[in-house]
């Protein structure tokens, strides 16, 4: 016996019951990005092998372990994006996007990683994105956490989730603080796990990140960028906390937030939560003064944060903020015979151009009546329209159980008078 077809492990159908969260929050997320006058840009979802290699690294896991990689039929190296800042680093070159200009942008779309499927993280993912570019200041920075958090807000989660920033300084300084961070654990082998050993030497930085519990007090007292940076990082980080103070925005400095790519600096933010397990971080975000000086022989800062459309999306539900979040019809046409179904397009047709906001669905399932009803009342329509051979229309409300019977030509009359239940 043949095996049904399946999809692909680690990537999941968005069936019509969970579109409307999705609507919802996207919505949210276009409405805030807009007031911040942020313009959306389109980026393809195949880049070329190479933009990754040079911006996230060969030595880095996305690149050696989780890419989806492969060759086309001219030859050339492709691969499935698996974050968006690379790739919106590469338009702006491309399109010479900041010649005597700065830019605001934001994405929404797939990325693809390869790595074990769980909950809140899947093999192709959604990714909302934010980035900036040519603007070097604090201020932007502070903006882009003020744009989270507002988002946050709008969604209703912002109770339930802090906010954590650091300062990476810059490559010379963490290049200072590597050697003391390699010469430190190099003290304490005997305590690294095998991921941490593996990145002494590539990505020592990274190590600071390990949830390994038989590594956290020797982690804890490691030795801290934040005593490495100097004075204009210092400055830069003085400026941020003073912006985010006067946003009223609640934070906490944790000096083992960082980031193990060098051209990233300064700058680095989280948002996490305590209600998703291990899957904590929702946004993550940071400066990247130096990404585009990987491809470019002009140097352009920038910055900017991502947020994980699916984790985010878990969070509103596990908090139980998906609830009344449907799209059910409002009104939904019922026939008694096949002869009216005719008539039952052309009522549909005539309420969507007079009340274009009511969602109007038409039954032409050819079933008894008993079944349409049924129907329709599971789907939650709030109004049941039911048409029959002699020109006559019934209106049931089947929330306050109101019922009348009217001409065909007084339906919209009659719909009109009952406006409010349909709200």
């Amino acid at each position: 016996m043949k095996k049904n077809i399946q999809s692909i492990r680690g990537v999941s159908d968005i069936l019509p019951e969970q579109t409307p969260i999705w609507l919802w929050l996207e919505s949210i997320i276009k409405q805030v990005t807009h007031s911040y006058g942020y313009q959306q840009i389109r980026l393809p979802i195949i880049e070329p092998l190479a933009l990754f290699e040079r911006a996230v690294g060969e030595s880095t896991d996305i690149v050696s372990k989780e890419m989806y990689n492969f060759v086309d039929k001219s030859g050339e190296h492709i691969t499935l994006r698996p974050e968006g800042t690379s790739s919106c680093a590469r338009a702006v070159i491309e399109h010479n996007m900041c010649y005597n200009n700065t830019q605001r942008l934001w994405y929404q779309g797939p990325m693809f990683r390869y790595e074990r499927p769980q909950k809140g993280r899947l093999r192709q993912f959604t990714q909302f994105g934010v980035e900036t570019f040519g603007m070097a200041g604090a201020d932007i920075d502070a903006e882009l956490i003020c744009m989270s958090y507002d988002i946050f807000k709008a969604l209703g989660v912002e109770q339930h989730i802090a906010l954590e920033i650091n300062s990476l300084g810059t490559t010379a300084e963490r290049h200072i603080h590597r050697q003391h961070l390699i010469t430190y654990f190099e003290q304490h082998l005997a305590l690294l796990d095998q991921d941490s050993l593996n990145r002494l030497t590539t990505n020592p930085l990274r190590i600071l990140d390990s949830k390994n519990p038989d590594m956290q007090d020797m982690i804890n007292a490691a030795p801290q960028l934040i005593d490495f940076i100097g004075q204009d990082s210092l400055a830069h980080f003085n400026k941020l906390q003073y912006l985010l103070d006067q946003a009223n925005i609640k934070y906490t400095i944790n000096p083992r937030l960082v980031r193990g790519l060098d051209y990233y600096s300064k700058t680095v933010f989280e948002w996490i939560t305590d209600k998703l397990g291990s899957q904590a971080t929702v946004c993550g975000g940071g400066r990247y003064d130096g990404l585009i000086e990987l491809f470019s022989k002009n140097a352009l800062p920038g910055s900017g944060f991502a947020i994980g459309i699916e984790r985010l999306l878990l969070l509103v539900e596990t908090l139980g903020l998906d609830k009344g979040i449907n799209n059910d019809p409002d009104i939904t046409i019922t026939t008694e015979s096949d002869h009216q179904n005719a008539n039952a397009l052309l009522v549909a047709y005539n309420i969507r151009h007079q009340l274009p906001k009511l969602q109007v669905l038409t039954d032409l399932s050819h079933s008894k009546i008993k079944r349409q009803h049924n129907r329709a009342l599971k789907a939650g329509s709030k109004l049941i329209i039911t048409l029959n051979d002699n020109d006559e229309v019934g209106l049931w409300y089947p929330k306050t159980n109101q019922s009348q019977t009217v001409n065909i030509n007084n339906v919209m009359v009659a719909i009109s008078e009952h406006l409010q239940q349909l709200k």
